[in-house]
């Protein structure tokens, strides 16, 4: 098939452009290069036939040709880097989404919407299900990113019913692995990337917050699922059921490296989600989704990708 990925560039993007090169697709990259890096796509044309279009899904998407499927991705995604701008990044939400259905709608091209577990906010309840609408603090500083995703999300379901799109929505929870920013600012990246240095892992709150750590590889596969998935099964969380606490995440990535982590404690965040665990039943029944990927033999694997970065200067070719 002929895929378009938005956001190609970027962590996710990336390893799902690699994936569907080496299923045989050939894959269209859309990117603003805003938080996405071209040393992603060193040596994936390698692999199969991939065009790059640097381009700002903010503004209508240009002539692109037909395609079959339109993974978007398209958005900055931790919060360092959404908060950076937070009116660019509402508008890539919207706007980008917007453009991407249009596009889709009008090409008869299936979409898959990368939504994400933000739409749930700081949850009332756990884990969290497809039908639990949320708790968002819609003045905070991380709602140019959960609304915008939501909004987002009603988009798909509007042009679903009025112009009978073919749309799946995939709500991404926490995610790691290779060809992530060493600056990305989530916690599995930062630990990495500070304990690699020799300096002390920086905790918010007291470390008993929970979060649920997909590796990247599991995630592609559940985002390709799902895109194939003959019935839309409407919005379907992806990623690892299993939860940790951040001092439990301290405590994998010390015997991951061999060290024992020194700890510096910082403020929580405002509207930090204290707990974060997806229920991922639907996903499970809908085309088999589920995670293979122990925590620490993802974060050795991402270990080895940061020590590249951290060591040489640059990012290794590959995986």
């Amino acid at each position: 098939m002929r895929v378009i990925v938005t956001g190609g560039a970027g962590f996710v993007g990336a390893n799902l452009t690699e994936a569907l090169l080496r299923a045989g697709h050939a894959v269209v990259v859309v990117d603003n290069f805003f938080t996405g890096r071209r040393e992603n796509l060193v040596g994936l044309d390698a692999l199969g036939e991939l065009t790059v279009v640097d381009h700002d899904v903010i503004a209508p998407f240009p002539d692109l040709g037909a395609a079959h499927r339109l993974y978007h991705l398209a958005c900055p995604a931790s919060p360092p880097a959404y908060q950076k701008d937070p009116i660019f990044t509402t508008k890539t939400a919207v706007l980008g989404t917007l453009h991407a259905l249009e596009y889709a709608s009008s090409h008869g091209t299936r979409l898959l919407l990368a939504s994400t577990s933000e739409i749930y906010g700081d949850p009332e309840v756990h884990p969290q299900r497809e039908d639990y609408r949320g708790a968002v603090n819609t003045t905070g500083p991380r709602a140019c990113y959960d609304e915008g995703k939501r909004v987002g999300e009603s988009l798909a379901a509007d042009f679903v019913r009025a112009r009978g799109a073919d749309v799946r929505i995939a709500r991404i929870f926490n995610t790691y692995g290779p060809r992530m920013d060493p600056k990305d600012g989530r916690v599995v990246s930062n630990f990495l990337v500070q304990a690699l240095r020799g300096e002390a892992l920086t905790v918010y709150g007291d470390g008993s917050q929970t979060r649920s750590f997909c590796y990247v590889d599991d995630l592609v596969r559940g985002l390709m699922g799902l895109m194939e998935t003959a019935k839309d099964p409407g919005p379907t969380n992806l990623g690892n059921p299993t939860e940790f606490t951040i001092r439990e995440l301290v405590d994998a990535v010390g015997r991951v490296l061999g060290t024992a982590p020194r700890i510096e404690t910082r403020p929580l965040p405002t509207d930090d989600p204290t707990r974060r665990r997806p229920d991922i039943g639907r996903a499970k029944a809908a085309f088999g989704f589920e995670p293979a990927t122990p925590l620490e033999e993802g974060l050795r694997h991402t270990a080895a990708y940061f020590r590249a970065l951290v060591g040489e200067g640059n990012a290794p070719v590959g995986r």
